[in-house]
């Protein structure tokens, strides 16, 4: 993946959520864009955070577990400490919850509405090694744009 690929999915995503104000719909369809843009993946969605626990939002691919403990896992660590995690083989992650036993690769992004995490960006992939540096930086990137909208009120959490 090129980073232009990034910027262009960026692009993409503002034009498709800018005008909608429920977030719901909106991460809705922002999974499916990610799910249908990028290659080798076998899951990516939202968990938003209830309490102190992140609770399954929009999806796309298999069914997955529904909560998880901020702190635990790829997805509770990143939303615990406000940090990307990227996992070259989940396997080796301690504390690792396989809601997929196909998944091997992880990136999860967290994002923030007024300076409190809200909810993280997870994507799996099959292959050990999917996600590098520009998978990071693009998805990073447009994480950001969105948050910006989130944080504009021009969606409503």
């Amino acid at each position: 993946m090129k980073i232009e690929h990034y910027q262009r999915l960026t692009k993409q995503v503002i034009a498709l959520i800018e005008s909608e104000q429920d977030l719901i719909a909106n991460l809705a369809n922002i999974s499916s864009v990610l799910n249908m843009e990028l290659e080798q993946l076998n899951w990516v969605g939202f968990y938003l955070m209830q309490g102190d626990e992140l609770v399954l939002g929009p999806f796309q691919g298999k069914p997955a577990c529904v909560r998880i403990p901020l702190g635990r896992g790829v997805c509770g660590t990143a939303a615990a400490t406000n940090t990307v995690q990227r996992v070259e083989d989940v396997h080796q992650f301690d504390g690792h919850i396989a809601c997929d036993a196909e998944s091997n690769a992880e990136i999860v992004i967290p994002f923030s509405i007024n300076g409190q995490v809200v909810g993280v960006l997870d994507i799996d992939s099959p292959n050990v090694g999917r996600f590098n540096e520009i998978d990071q930086q693009g998805l990073v990137f447009l994480m950001g744009e969105v948050e910006k909208l989130l944080n504009s009120h021009a969606i409503k959490a």
